[in-house]
């Protein structure tokens, strides 16, 4: 009955967070480049907004500690002028499937100790040899993906990303509504 009545009145589920998702990431890669000519940069970042208290600050920690761990890559932390945080981690180019795990892991962390809410996305980078620029962006809140192709000057590419979008229709679940499709100028990576 509840659910009759959401419908009624135009009210929807929230789209669910699937990380398994990321995992989808190399093969859409290979589709990528084909179809535009860009390939993985080995950059990629998961970016959340801290939260309070010396249980997420011990989290955050052991997460950094957990990639670098072995030979992993260091992680670079940051935070930008919104007050969110940056771990941004380097792969080899040709490593991305290593890349893809690490930002799983770095999610994963995070939303099993009860932080899922303060995750805002996860982005994997590629260039062209032209020198253009693509992140694929993956919304935590929302399970899918959007391209962001930024431009100097805080433009951005539009026809690019739409091109994108495309192309990996049928191997990511993209974000459908494109004012969702935020600009991340300064992101780490890009």
């Amino acid at each position: 009955m509840k659910r009759w009545w959401d419908v009624m009145l135009g009210r929807t589920e929230p789209a669910q967070p699937d990380l398994d998702a990321l995992f989808a990431l190399p093969s859409a890669a290979v589709t990528l480049q084909a179809a535009t000519g860009l390939a993985p940069t080995g950059h990629g970042s998961v970016c959340f907004r801290s939260a309070e208290g010396e249980a997420f600050n011990r989290l955050q920690e052991e997460v950094v500690d957990l990639l670098a761990a072995g030979n992993g890559p260091a992680v670079e932390e940051t935070q930008d002028p919104y007050g969110y945080t940056w771990l941004f981690m380097r792969h080899p180019p040709d490593r991305l499937g290593e890349l893809v795990t690490d930002l799983h892991a770095v999610n994963s962390s995070l939303e099993s100790a009860g932080f899922g809410p303060s995750l805002l996305c996860s982005l994997v980078c590629f260039s062209a040899p032209t020198g253009r620029g693509l992140a694929l962006v993956y919304l935590y809140k929302r399970g899918t993906f959007y391209p962001f192709a930024p431009l100097a000057g805080q433009h951005r590419d539009g026809a690019l990303e739409l091109q994108v979008r495309a192309a990996l229709g049928d191997d990511l679940p993209v974000e459908p509504d494109l004012d969702r499709w935020f600009p991340l100028w300064g992101a780490p990576g890009l």
